[in-house]
């Protein structure tokens, strides 16, 4: 057939068509008792969908896929076996109890399969049928449940039906993902996913790193695409459950037939048929322009694509590097030109622009004004802009931004309102504002606002440098290396909220033992309660830390930047007199290890809690490695850094040793070797190189702890000396990796999840980093039945002397190798 389709003219297509339709007994369902050979195929029932084997004009490999049987240019919506072609024309497609569908080649073995989970019941009398929808399922004949669809494992094509997401029960997320050519329908470099993190939005990825991002839901569609609300011919909806978050699209009624394609390219296309021409007619790309690429202008940057540079500052921000601005480099963006002080500010609106990116959002889905939203938001430190959440009808609910807002570009038509947070002392009200300051057009008043913006500026700087002149007579007591690390610049280049002393002591009872949450390197951690009722978490620099000013400050910069649902976020941070403070989110479930290693509350974390645990981190460590502005080094991953909130979802911690690289850079080296025993990588704590493979190193110890309930360090069987890493060599080498999981989780988990995770972890720390995964990789490893390598023997693994107390927590021994300086820096 599609030979057929090559070489002749559509008239002869047509008649074919016609006289097919007419004399042909094709079928839409095969059984147990059927196949479907090479030269055959599947039709639906409404004839507009077939399945069959086919190849690509400039290939000769075989695959079996659905395309359009009513229209003359051959064009495949689904390939089964996009990544294991077949070399000749011996396959077959089959059904097998208890329900799989299944391609086999000449000698009967198995090229490609349908997934079958252990939860799935068996079909003793297994179907597969090719739906009107162009969905193939797998189902009993006696029963309408499915056991499987290909609409849940989408290829390059978005068909009306298929539900983009995430399902939280399975944790299993839909998306689609290119071709990697025209000619080679494997999986290429770029999908589309729904990003569930902070608010749902649409995002276009190439590998990891987001290229395009539509924007966040507005209760009618994405915030930045074109407007399809008012288009009766195009549906477009989103669900949104505790359970699932659901994104559907397609044409109303079968009128006009309709696709949305993710090219090798890159290119998000919506087109329709062309009968006529007989052509696909694209009439939405996306992205569409420069200003579509992601972050292009940085923090707080706008883009709008009818000006020269396109990128500018938001009204009322300037350049954080105005050398490397100029340079047409706009990714450092822009900041306040007047500092947040989180008491008397006021929010502007700005108007007509795409909404920032989401994944660093809290909301509230109530039905709240905008009067309301601003009330929330100013109570909250933290909350540094709002938007309406839902645009539907009169509209409802708020959607809280925090930190950095990345992603602005100016819309032509269906831009949205944002309300950003600014100074006191800023001139407007809460009205609009050009959402593009450098680049408004109004050439008339360009040379007046400059004017009065540097004399105003040049004002505030004489009037603060005598108030500051003033405060240090008046407060002798005030610390100079505060003043030095935590200046006006400093905080905003961090963009952090700055909380008084008195705010402190009063939401802490004067850092009462009653709220005293425990105590690391850094120094003890307080619960406070502000006066509006928002918990905080109070990180407190103790005088005897080991940890200093310099790694708070590290902290600070570092962490304000950062923006993932796995990472905790930082509130803001006060360093007045001899207090050096961080304030945090808090976390009711407090720090993974003491959970996990309390023998009566380890209970309460069951296989499934671990499993996602694991999960959460590996994301989180996977946005720092790559996703994040700067590549991230944590270098102190542990239990105790691992943070719970009251769903249990983990947060990495402590940000004070994190180092930062840019461009290229993979690794560095060091001659202060920090951290923890029993976390750090061979590599790092005998030579002092340190990099991403470090981290993996520490996650790695990190999964096996969580598995088996016990510290690595400490770790003691009365049968071997081996450490809880070699102890799971052993027990994988005797294929026993059953043994290493916590006793008190009895039968009650999923032994492949439990089997895959401690090959994983193993995985992780293998002696060598190059043997290593990426966190990329990791995170696609924990979540796919994919065969894993094997592994390799883990670094540490000889048999130490048991003589040595290791358990101990507080101990801090100073050891010199080769003139090398290793401070070990315990946790709590």
């Amino acid at each position: 057939m599609d030979e057929f389709r090559k070489h002749s003219s559509p008239f002869l297509l047509v008649y074919f068509l016609l006289i097919r339709a007419l004399f042909s007994t094709a079928t839409d369902t095969i059984s147990t008792s059927a196949r479907i050979r090479d030269g055959q195929t599947l039709v639906s029932a409404n004839g507009e969908f077939e399945l069959g084997f086919f190849n690509l004009a400039n290939s000769t490999n075989r695959y079996v896929g659905i395309w359009y049987s009513n229209i003359t240019l051959p064009t495949y919506v689904w390939v089964a076996n996009r990544e294991s072609p077949l070399t000749d024309r011996s396959g077959v497609i089959t059904v097998t109890a208890p329900g799989l569908l299944a391609i086999l080649n000449r000698t009967n073995g198995t090229v490609w399969s349908s997934a079958f989970t252990p939860a799935t019941t068996p079909a003793p009398n297994p179907t597969a049928r090719l739906l009107d929808s162009g969905n193939l399922i797998v189902k009993d004949a006696d029963d309408d449940t499915f056991l499987w669809q290909s609409f849940d494992y989408p290829c390059d094509t978005l068909l009306a039906g298929i539900r983009l997401g995430w399902n939280y029960v399975t944790n299993v997320e839909t998306y689609i993902s290119s071709w990697k050519s025209n000619d080679d329908p494997a999986k290429g470099e770029y999908s589309s996913h729904v990003d569930p993190t902070g608010y749902p939005q649409m995002v276009l990825k190439k590998g990891e790193a987001v290229q395009y991002r539509i924007g966040p839901w507005n209760g009618l569609r994405w915030s930045g695409a074109p407007d399809t609300s008012n288009d009766p011919t195009y549906s477009v909806s989103l669900q949104l459950t505790p359970d699932e978050v659901r994104y559907t699209e397609g044409v109303v009624g079968d009128s006009v037939l309709s696709r949305s394609r993710l090219n090798p390219t890159g290119q998000g296309e919506r087109s329709t048929w062309n009968d006529r021409t007989s052509t696909w007619t694209t009439y939405t790309n996306m992205p569409a322009d420069n200003c579509d690429s992601y972050g292009l202008c940085g923090p707080h940057g706008s883009c709008n694509v009818g000006t020269s540079p396109s990128c500018g500052c938001l009204d009322r921000f300037v350049p954080r590097d105005p050398k490397s601005w100029g340079r047409t480099d706009w990714s450092d963006g822009c900041v306040r030109r007047i500092a947040l002080s989180c008491g008397g500010d006021k929010f502007l609106k700005y108007s007509g622009i795409k909404l920032p990116d989401a994944r660093n959002t809290t909301n509230n889905v109530e039905r709240r004004s905008l009067a309301e939203c601003q009330v929330d938001c100013s109570r909250n430190c933290s909350c540094v802009a709002y938007a309406q959440l839902n645009i539907s009808g009169d509209g409802s609910g708020c959607l809280f931004y925090h930190g950095d807002l990345i992603d602005i570009r100016t819309l032509a038509s269906a831009g949205q309102d944002l309300y950003i947070r600014m100074a006191a002392a800023e001139p407007g009200d809460v009205a609009s504002t050009s959402s593009n300051g450098g680049n408004s057009g109004r050439t008339r008043t360009i040379v007046a606002a400059s004017i009065t913006s540097v004399v105003a500026i040049i004002f505030v700087c004489l009037i603060l440098v005598y108030v500051y002149g003033r405060r240090r007579k008046s407060d002798p007591s005030m610390n100079q290396e505060a003043v030095g690390l935590f200046s006006a610049t400093n905080a905003n280049e961090a963009e952090l909220p700055f909380f008084s002393l008195p705010t402190v002591l009063k939401a802490t009872d004067n850092f009462s033992n009653k709220n005293k949450l425990g105590e690391g390197g850094f120094g003890p951690v307080y619960r406070g309660e502000l006066e509006d009722g928002h918990e905080i978490a109070v990180k407190r620099l103790s005088k005897t830390s080991r940890q200093g000013v310099n790694e708070l400050r590290n902290e600070v910069m570092l962490i304000a930047k950062l923006q993932h649902r796995n990472l905790v976020r930082t509130l803001g941070f006060c360093a007045e007199g001899e207090e050096y403070m961080l304030i945090y989110e808090y976390m009711p479930n407090h720090s993974l290890d003491l959970m996990l290693f309390d023998h009566e509350k380890s209970s309460l974390l069951d296989w499934q809690k671990r499993f996602n645990i694991i999960n959460g981190i590996a994301k989180g460590l996977l946005y720092l490695h790559q996703d994040s502005r700067l590549r991230i080094i944590h270098r102190d991953l542990k239990a105790s850094n691992i943070l719970l909130d009251a769903d249990m979802i983990p947060k990495i911690s402590d940000f004070g040793l994190a180092r930062s690289f840019g461009g290229n850079q993979t690794e560095a080296q060091t001659r202060r070797v920090v951290g923890t025993y029993g976390y750090m990588s061979p590599e790092y704590a005998i030579d002092g190189l340190f990099s991403v493979k470090s981290d993996v190193f520490s996650f790695g110890v990190l999964v096996l702890e969580i598995v088996s309930g016990k510290r690595n360090r400490g770790f003691l069987l009365k049968d071997h000396n081996l450490n809880l890493l070699g102890h799971a060599w052993r027990l994988y080498l005797e294929d026993s990796s059953r043994k290493l999981l916590d006793p008190c989780l009895e039968e009650a988990f999923d032994f492949g999840q439990v089997e895959r995770a401690i090959h994983v972890g193993l995985l992780c720390v293998q002696n060598s980093p190059d043997d290593r995964p990426s966190m990329s990789s990791v995170v696609f490893m924990l979540g796919n039945e994919v065969a894993l390598p094997q592994a390799k023997q883990p670094g540490f693994f000889t048999e130490r002397d048991i003589s040595i107390d290791h358990s101990s927590s507080s101990s801090n021994p100073t050891v010199t190798h080769n003139e090398l300086t290793i401070t070990w820096t315990q946790g709590r």
